[in-house]
């Protein structure tokens, strides 16, 4: 399948040195001309994973969009939430009907980028692949070189508009057999760990953090106080999914840190081998660092804003919010993913069904 891989995070890199080797063909695109250098020198990526060290030829490595773009079955983006908006910009010109963009996750980035791609007078159908986490756990070791510590086993994801999803999850699928079919993009975010997992680390982690040039919070930082608090705000994620009527499984995170429980989006022992990497011990910037920016200010307000509509109680997700709001000095409540900024909140619940069945108009 051909595949364009958008992007210059750890995900990306992660994404097109294994989805080149599966056989993929694989156009890989980043803004930054010399921040590509050596892998467009090398023709390759360098992929570290539990296989040992090689270099992994890459079709095409650009910086220009358009030549990513053309002929692909799948666009595959998973930047921060904090990007989306950005690159739905760049992206409107070069998109084409049955094209299917997928986010992983996205934080409703699918609702917000659509917009965005038809207000710039873009009006082919496209679908939008939200997942529950990102299709790795990787981290870039240098320039050409990333390493993947796990790989998703079981991947919930959603589309929007929900009417394409047979098409849509087939051209995903396809990359990533491991996706499991979720309702809609709203049951698919609704399933972002990120939410769940970084804000109680990085808010709880904030003293080390910022008296250490270096920290670990999965390892160190992941302490029985801080996984009590991940538990109860993920308590309170499940307890809006049952409100706004999605099922189960719902992928507790419980289940990711103990191997006695179901398996979980990156199977067994994963939460071991990532701190077992050494990957994650690094200098974070509280206020700059995407678990704040993408899943405190993003996605913990979006889920806080959807509680508030759906009238479910969530004392630890306020008060986590309120406590990153504190840290940054900006009022996350009325940030640009919640609810009220999307518009959602003068739906009524089947308004709300029918719009992430059916799309919105011009």
């Amino acid at each position: 399948m051909r595949i364009a891989v958008i992007g210059g995070g750890h995900g990306c890199h992660a994404a097109a040195a294994d989805l080149s080797e599966q056989g993929h063909e694989v156009r890989f695109w980043r803004r930054d001309g010399a921040a590509l250098r050596a892998i467009r020198e090398a023709g390759a990526i360098r992929l570290i994973n539990a296989a040992g060290e090689r270099a992994v030829p890459v079709h095409c490595v650009t910086t220009d969009l358009a030549e990513a773009l053309d002929g692909a079955e799948l666009v595959l983006s998973p930047l921060p939430a904090t990007a989306q908006d950005g690159l739905a910009g760049d992206l409107a010109p070069h998109l084409c009907d049955g094209q299917v963009v997928f986010i992983p996750p996205g934080t409703l980035g699918a609702v917000t980028m659509s917009r965005i791609i038809r207000q710039a007078g873009n009006r082919a159908e496209l679908a939008f692949v939200e997942a529950g986490t990102l299709p790795y756990l990787a981290r870039l070791r240098s320039a050409d070189c990333v390493a993947i510590s796990a790989r998703t086993t079981r991947l919930p994801s959603g589309v929007y508009p929900a009417r394409l999803s047979e098409p849509a999850l087939a051209a995903a699928s396809a990359a990533y057999p491991a996706i499991e079919p979720v309702g809609d993009v709203l049951d698919a975010a609704l399933m972002n760990a990120g939410p769940i997992i970084h804000p109680p680390l990085i808010i709880m982690n904030a003293g080390p953090m910022q008296h250490f040039d270096a920290w670990d919070i999965h390892n160190e930082g992941t302490q029985p106080a801080i996984r009590a608090v991940t538990d109860a705000l993920d308590e309170e994620r499940v307890a809006i999914r049952v409100a706004l009527g999605y099922g189960g499984p719902h992928f507790p995170l419980k289940d990711h840190y103990d191997d006695s429980r179901p398996e979980w989006m990156y199977g067994n022992a994963a939460h071991e081998r990532l701190t077992d990497s050494g990957d994650w011990r690094e200098h974070i910037d509280l206020i700059s660092h995407r678990y704040m920016r993408e899943d405190v200010a993003l996605g913990l307000a979006l889920l806080v804003s959807i509680a508030d509509w759906a009238g479910v109680p969530c004392p630890v997700a306020k008060g986590l919010l309120a406590m990153g709001a504190a840290i940054c000095g900006e009022d996350f409540r009325h940030g640009p993913r919640t609810w009220e900024a999307l518009g959602l909140d003068a739906f009524s619940r089947d308004e709300l069904r029918t719009m992430l069945d059916e799309g919105e108009g011009a």
